[in-house]
Protein backbone atom coordinates (compact mmCIF):
# COMPACT_ATOMS: atom_id res chain seq x y z
CA UNK A 1 0.00 0.00 0.00
CA UNK A 2 1.03 3.64 -0.74
CA UNK A 3 2.38 5.99 2.13
CA UNK A 4 -0.39 8.80 2.67
CA UNK A 5 0.35 11.60 1.80
CA UNK A 6 1.73 14.02 3.49
CA UNK A 7 -1.12 16.00 5.51
CA UNK A 8 -2.84 12.92 6.17
CA UNK A 9 -5.01 10.21 4.28
CA UNK A 10 -8.09 11.90 2.25
CA UNK A 11 -10.24 9.92 0.01
CA UNK A 12 -10.59 11.22 -3.69
CA UNK A 13 -12.06 9.92 -6.70
CA UNK A 14 -10.00 8.20 -9.14
CA UNK A 15 -9.43 10.05 -12.15
CA UNK A 16 -6.25 8.39 -13.86
CA UNK A 17 -5.49 4.73 -15.63
CA UNK A 18 -2.95 2.64 -13.71
CA UNK A 19 -2.03 -0.61 -14.62
CA UNK A 20 -3.19 -3.55 -12.02
CA UNK A 21 -0.18 -4.33 -9.61
CA UNK A 22 2.01 -1.11 -10.19
CA UNK A 23 3.19 1.03 -7.61
CA UNK A 24 0.92 3.79 -9.43
CA UNK A 25 -2.43 1.43 -8.27
CA UNK A 26 -1.23 0.99 -5.03
CA UNK A 27 -0.85 4.85 -4.63
CA UNK A 28 -4.55 5.42 -5.66
CA UNK A 29 -6.27 2.29 -4.65
CA UNK A 30 -4.84 3.78 -1.42
CA UNK A 31 -6.89 6.76 -1.62
CA UNK A 32 -9.85 6.02 -3.48
CA UNK A 33 -13.36 6.61 -2.10
CA UNK A 34 -15.66 9.82 -1.96
CA UNK A 35 -15.31 12.07 1.53
CA UNK A 36 -18.92 12.16 2.95
CA UNK A 37 -20.41 9.57 0.78
CA UNK A 38 -22.90 7.53 2.75
CA UNK A 39 -23.81 4.00 1.07
CA UNK A 40 -27.55 3.36 -0.48
CA UNK A 41 -29.79 2.06 1.59
CA UNK A 42 -31.13 -1.57 0.11
CA UNK A 43 -34.67 -2.00 -0.33
CA UNK A 44 -36.10 -4.99 1.68
CA UNK A 45 -36.72 -7.95 -0.69
CA UNK A 46 -33.55 -6.29 -3.02
CA UNK A 47 -30.86 -8.40 -3.78
CA UNK A 48 -27.80 -6.11 -2.82
CA UNK A 49 -26.33 -4.60 -6.03
CA UNK A 50 -22.82 -5.02 -6.69
CA UNK A 51 -19.85 -3.26 -4.81
CA UNK A 52 -18.49 -1.04 -7.51
CA UNK A 53 -21.30 -0.08 -9.77
CA UNK A 54 -21.33 3.05 -11.01
CA UNK A 55 -23.69 6.11 -8.51
CA UNK A 56 -24.92 9.49 -10.00
CA UNK A 57 -23.64 11.89 -7.55
CA UNK A 58 -24.86 14.78 -9.29
CA UNK A 59 -22.69 17.14 -11.04
CA UNK A 60 -22.00 17.69 -14.95
CA UNK A 61 -21.84 14.92 -17.78
CA UNK A 62 -21.37 15.49 -21.34
CA UNK A 63 -23.88 14.17 -23.44
CA UNK A 64 -22.39 15.41 -26.34
CA UNK A 65 -18.62 15.06 -26.63
CA UNK A 66 -16.19 16.75 -28.89
CA UNK A 67 -12.50 16.05 -28.71
CA UNK A 68 -9.49 16.84 -30.47
CA UNK A 69 -5.76 15.17 -30.44
CA UNK A 70 -2.20 17.68 -29.51
CA UNK A 71 0.75 15.83 -30.64
CA UNK A 72 3.35 16.87 -27.96
CA UNK A 73 6.88 17.09 -29.28
CA UNK A 74 5.42 16.74 -32.82
CA UNK A 75 9.11 15.87 -34.27
CA UNK A 76 9.61 12.68 -32.75
CA UNK A 77 5.91 11.44 -33.77
CA UNK A 78 5.42 9.15 -37.02
CA UNK A 79 2.61 10.79 -39.29
CA UNK A 80 1.65 7.13 -39.47
CA UNK A 81 0.88 6.89 -36.25
CA UNK A 82 -1.08 10.05 -35.81
CA UNK A 83 -2.56 9.01 -38.46
CA UNK A 84 -3.69 5.74 -37.04
CA UNK A 85 -4.43 7.26 -33.50
CA UNK A 86 -6.97 10.03 -34.92
CA UNK A 87 -8.66 7.81 -36.99
CA UNK A 88 -9.40 4.66 -34.37
CA UNK A 89 -9.98 6.92 -32.05
CA UNK A 90 -12.48 8.96 -33.78
CA UNK A 91 -13.92 6.01 -34.98
CA UNK A 92 -14.40 4.23 -31.16
CA UNK A 93 -15.82 7.06 -29.63
CA UNK A 94 -18.57 7.77 -32.61
CA UNK A 95 -19.33 3.73 -32.74
CA UNK A 96 -23.32 3.48 -31.85
CA UNK A 97 -22.35 -0.12 -30.16
CA UNK A 98 -19.52 1.33 -27.99
CA UNK A 99 -21.83 4.12 -26.78
CA UNK A 100 -24.88 1.78 -25.99
CA UNK A 101 -22.90 0.52 -23.42
CA UNK A 102 -22.49 4.08 -22.18
CA UNK A 103 -26.19 5.32 -23.19
CA UNK A 104 -26.75 4.29 -19.59
CA UNK A 105 -25.44 6.94 -17.62
CA UNK A 106 -26.87 9.89 -19.66
CA UNK A 107 -30.13 11.25 -20.27
CA UNK A 108 -29.99 10.09 -24.17
CA UNK A 109 -28.09 9.16 -26.94
CA UNK A 110 -24.13 10.29 -26.27
CA UNK A 111 -22.82 11.52 -29.30
CA UNK A 112 -18.91 12.47 -29.84
CA UNK A 113 -17.24 14.58 -32.84
CA UNK A 114 -13.61 14.49 -33.82
CA UNK A 115 -11.92 18.17 -34.81
CA UNK A 116 -8.81 18.15 -36.76
CA UNK A 117 -5.79 16.96 -34.72
CA UNK A 118 -3.08 19.28 -34.26
CA UNK A 119 0.94 18.99 -33.76
CA UNK A 120 3.42 21.18 -31.27
CA UNK A 121 6.52 21.61 -32.44
CA UNK A 122 9.58 20.27 -31.03
CA UNK A 123 11.19 17.23 -30.17
CA UNK A 124 9.83 14.70 -27.21
CA UNK A 125 10.14 15.85 -23.59
CA UNK A 126 11.58 13.93 -21.33
CA UNK A 127 9.45 13.95 -18.48
CA UNK A 128 6.02 15.94 -18.07
CA UNK A 129 4.02 16.05 -15.07
CA UNK A 130 0.48 17.27 -14.47
CA UNK A 131 1.34 20.78 -13.85
CA UNK A 132 3.03 20.94 -17.62
CA UNK A 133 0.08 19.70 -19.02
CA UNK A 134 -2.35 22.00 -17.16
CA UNK A 135 0.30 25.25 -18.23
CA UNK A 136 0.17 24.21 -21.79
CA UNK A 137 -3.86 24.07 -21.84
CA UNK A 138 -3.10 27.77 -20.29
CA UNK A 139 -0.91 28.55 -23.15
CA UNK A 140 -3.06 27.71 -25.41
CA UNK A 141 -5.86 29.17 -23.94
CA UNK A 142 -3.75 32.27 -24.19
CA UNK A 143 -2.90 31.79 -27.55
CA UNK A 144 -6.26 31.63 -29.11
CA UNK A 145 -5.58 28.04 -30.10
CA UNK A 146 -8.55 26.60 -28.45
CA UNK A 147 -11.11 29.48 -29.54
CA UNK A 148 -13.86 28.56 -31.82
CA UNK A 149 -14.50 24.98 -29.42
CA UNK A 150 -17.63 24.78 -26.59
CA UNK A 151 -15.31 24.20 -23.68
CA UNK A 152 -18.10 23.04 -22.02
CA UNK A 153 -18.41 20.01 -24.07
CA UNK A 154 -14.55 19.68 -25.44
CA UNK A 155 -12.16 17.50 -23.88
CA UNK A 156 -8.46 18.27 -25.37
CA UNK A 157 -6.21 15.07 -25.51
CA UNK A 158 -2.60 15.48 -25.28
CA UNK A 159 -0.47 12.99 -26.43
CA UNK A 160 2.96 12.53 -25.51
CA UNK A 161 5.66 10.94 -27.75
CA UNK A 162 7.75 7.63 -27.21
CA UNK A 163 9.78 7.93 -24.43
CA UNK A 164 8.25 10.90 -22.76
CA UNK A 165 7.68 9.83 -18.61
CA UNK A 166 4.21 11.03 -17.81
CA UNK A 167 3.99 11.78 -13.95
CA UNK A 168 0.96 13.00 -11.59
CA UNK A 169 3.08 15.79 -9.88
CA UNK A 170 0.51 19.19 -10.10
CA UNK A 171 3.59 21.21 -10.12
CA UNK A 172 5.19 22.01 -13.70
CA UNK A 173 9.05 21.63 -14.21
CA UNK A 174 8.31 17.62 -15.19
CA UNK A 175 11.66 17.37 -17.10
CA UNK A 176 13.73 18.36 -14.39
CA UNK A 177 12.46 15.43 -11.73
CA UNK A 178 11.61 16.90 -8.14
CA UNK A 179 12.32 15.39 -5.14
CA UNK A 180 9.35 13.50 -3.89
CA UNK A 181 8.79 10.92 -1.68
CA UNK A 182 7.89 7.54 -2.47
CA UNK A 183 3.81 6.81 -2.58
CA UNK A 184 3.33 10.96 -3.25
CA UNK A 185 4.21 10.38 -7.00
CA UNK A 186 3.07 8.16 -9.69
CA UNK A 187 5.00 7.92 -13.12
CA UNK A 188 4.12 6.25 -16.67
CA UNK A 189 7.35 3.60 -15.74
CA UNK A 190 5.66 2.17 -12.62
CA UNK A 191 1.96 2.12 -13.86
CA UNK A 192 0.28 5.18 -14.62
CA UNK A 193 -0.79 5.39 -18.47
CA UNK A 194 -2.67 8.83 -18.39
CA UNK A 195 -5.22 11.06 -16.69
CA UNK A 196 -8.14 13.75 -17.63
CA UNK A 197 -8.50 17.05 -15.20
CA UNK A 198 -9.87 20.35 -15.82
CA UNK A 199 -7.77 23.99 -15.74
CA UNK A 200 -9.80 27.14 -14.34
CA UNK A 201 -8.94 30.00 -16.20
CA UNK A 202 -10.80 33.38 -14.93
CA UNK A 203 -14.47 31.59 -14.66
CA UNK A 204 -13.20 29.60 -17.46
CA UNK A 205 -12.88 25.40 -17.12
CA UNK A 206 -11.09 23.80 -19.93
CA UNK A 207 -11.08 19.96 -19.71
CA UNK A 208 -8.31 17.91 -20.87
CA UNK A 209 -6.62 14.32 -21.01
CA UNK A 210 -3.13 13.46 -21.19
CA UNK A 211 -1.37 10.36 -21.51
CA UNK A 212 1.79 8.53 -22.76
CA UNK A 213 2.76 6.47 -25.85
CA UNK A 214 2.60 2.94 -24.05
CA UNK A 215 5.40 0.91 -25.05
CA UNK A 216 8.05 -1.36 -24.05
CA UNK A 217 11.46 -0.19 -25.34
CA UNK A 218 14.89 -1.28 -24.14
CA UNK A 219 14.10 -3.17 -21.72
CA UNK A 220 11.83 -0.44 -19.91
CA UNK A 221 8.06 -0.44 -19.92
CA UNK A 222 6.60 2.78 -20.04
CA UNK A 223 2.69 3.15 -19.77
CA UNK A 224 0.23 -0.18 -20.29
CA UNK A 225 1.28 -1.72 -23.24
CA UNK A 226 -1.18 -4.09 -24.14
CA UNK A 227 -1.60 -4.46 -28.26
CA UNK A 228 0.70 -5.07 -30.86
CA UNK A 229 1.45 -1.48 -31.56
CA UNK A 230 2.00 1.77 -29.40
CA UNK A 231 -0.23 3.42 -31.63
CA UNK A 232 -2.88 1.05 -30.42
CA UNK A 233 -2.55 1.29 -27.06
CA UNK A 234 -2.69 5.02 -27.40
CA UNK A 235 -5.98 4.72 -28.89
CA UNK A 236 -7.23 2.34 -25.61
CA UNK A 237 -5.58 4.96 -23.15
CA UNK A 238 -7.45 7.73 -24.46
CA UNK A 239 -10.64 5.69 -25.04
CA UNK A 240 -10.75 5.25 -21.37
CA UNK A 241 -10.04 8.85 -20.49
CA UNK A 242 -12.45 10.19 -23.14
CA UNK A 243 -15.42 8.04 -21.83
CA UNK A 244 -14.61 9.41 -17.60
CA UNK A 245 -14.39 12.55 -19.36
CA UNK A 246 -17.46 12.65 -20.57
CA UNK A 247 -19.17 11.48 -17.60
CA UNK A 248 -17.14 12.89 -14.53
CA UNK A 249 -15.70 16.11 -16.37
CA UNK A 250 -15.21 17.99 -12.96
CA UNK A 251 -13.79 15.64 -11.11
CA UNK A 252 -10.51 17.77 -10.37
CA UNK A 253 -12.71 20.47 -8.92
CA UNK A 254 -13.58 17.63 -6.66
CA UNK A 255 -9.83 16.48 -5.54
CA UNK A 256 -8.73 20.00 -5.19
CA UNK A 257 -11.44 20.96 -2.32
CA UNK A 258 -14.80 20.68 -3.93
CA UNK A 259 -18.00 19.28 -3.25
CA UNK A 260 -18.68 15.61 -4.59
CA UNK A 261 -22.07 17.00 -5.65
CA UNK A 262 -19.84 17.91 -8.84
CA UNK A 263 -19.30 14.63 -9.66
CA UNK A 264 -20.69 12.81 -11.94
CA UNK A 265 -20.82 8.79 -12.15
CA UNK A 266 -18.08 6.97 -10.13
CA UNK A 267 -18.35 4.04 -7.50
CA UNK A 268 -17.97 4.52 -3.66
CA UNK A 269 -14.56 3.75 -4.13
CA UNK A 270 -14.15 6.48 -6.40
CA UNK A 271 -13.69 4.58 -9.27
CA UNK A 272 -14.52 6.13 -12.76
CA UNK A 273 -16.47 3.89 -15.68
CA UNK A 274 -12.75 2.71 -17.10
CA UNK A 275 -11.16 2.15 -13.78
CA UNK A 276 -12.52 -1.23 -12.33
CA UNK A 277 -12.47 -2.95 -14.90
CA UNK A 278 -8.47 -2.42 -15.56
CA UNK A 279 -8.36 -3.54 -11.92
CA UNK A 280 -10.11 -6.65 -12.00
CA UNK A 281 -8.45 -8.31 -15.79
CA UNK A 282 -6.36 -11.30 -15.54
CA UNK A 283 -4.63 -10.98 -18.60
CA UNK A 284 -5.89 -7.26 -19.65
CA UNK A 285 -6.78 -8.79 -22.51
CA UNK A 286 -9.75 -10.24 -21.41
CA UNK A 287 -11.10 -5.94 -21.11
CA UNK A 288 -8.57 -4.95 -23.94
CA UNK A 289 -9.06 -5.45 -27.51
CA UNK A 290 -9.83 -4.56 -30.62
CA UNK A 291 -13.06 -4.99 -32.21
CA UNK A 292 -15.85 -4.19 -35.04
CA UNK A 293 -16.56 0.03 -35.88
CA UNK A 294 -19.28 1.07 -37.92
CA UNK A 295 -16.53 3.46 -39.78
CA UNK A 296 -14.75 0.48 -40.67
CA UNK A 297 -12.49 -2.12 -39.75
CA UNK A 298 -11.19 -2.41 -35.81
CA UNK A 299 -10.28 -0.15 -33.04
CA UNK A 300 -8.42 -1.06 -30.33
CA UNK A 301 -10.42 -0.14 -26.88
CA UNK A 302 -10.69 -0.88 -23.26
CA UNK A 303 -14.08 -2.53 -22.22
CA UNK A 304 -15.90 0.17 -19.78
CA UNK A 305 -17.65 -0.33 -16.18
CA UNK A 306 -21.38 -1.35 -17.22
CA UNK A 307 -23.76 -0.75 -13.91
CA UNK A 308 -26.26 -3.03 -16.38
CA UNK A 309 -24.15 -6.36 -15.92
CA UNK A 310 -22.32 -5.07 -13.03
CA UNK A 311 -18.98 -5.03 -14.73
CA UNK A 312 -16.95 -4.32 -17.92
CA UNK A 313 -19.03 -4.72 -21.13
CA UNK A 314 -18.31 -4.84 -25.06
CA UNK A 315 -20.14 -3.21 -27.67
CA UNK A 316 -24.04 -4.38 -27.65
CA UNK A 317 -26.34 -3.36 -30.50
CA UNK A 318 -29.14 -1.70 -28.45
CA UNK A 319 -28.54 0.62 -25.39
CA UNK A 320 -29.63 -0.91 -22.09
CA UNK A 321 -32.42 1.76 -19.79
CA UNK A 322 -30.53 3.89 -18.18
CA UNK A 323 -28.65 3.41 -14.69
CA UNK A 324 -31.16 5.60 -11.83
CA UNK A 325 -29.34 4.79 -8.79
CA UNK A 326 -28.04 8.05 -6.90
CA UNK A 327 -25.44 8.76 -4.36
CA UNK A 328 -26.29 10.43 -0.91
CA UNK A 329 -23.99 12.81 0.36
CA UNK A 330 -24.00 13.75 4.29
CA UNK A 331 -23.38 17.35 4.93
CA UNK A 332 -20.20 18.21 5.71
Amino acid sequence: MAKPIKGGWKPRPLNVFVAPGSRAESKYRALGGIAGLEPEQIVPGIAPTPEHDLLFHGGKTILNLTFTNFYVGADAWQQDDIHNVDHALAAAMSDPSLNNVMAQYFSGSPTTSFSPSARLPGSAPARMSQGDIESLVSELYAQGKLAGFDLGSTVFNFMLPGGTILNDNPAPGGAQRASVPEGEEADSLHGLAGYHGSVQIGGTTVYYAGGVYSETAGGQTNGIPVFDAPWKNVVATFYHELNEARTDPDVEQVIRGGPPSLLGWTSKQGEECGDFPVFEANPLTLVFQEVPVAAGGRAPVQFQYSDFVHGPEGPIPTPHPPATRRARHRAP
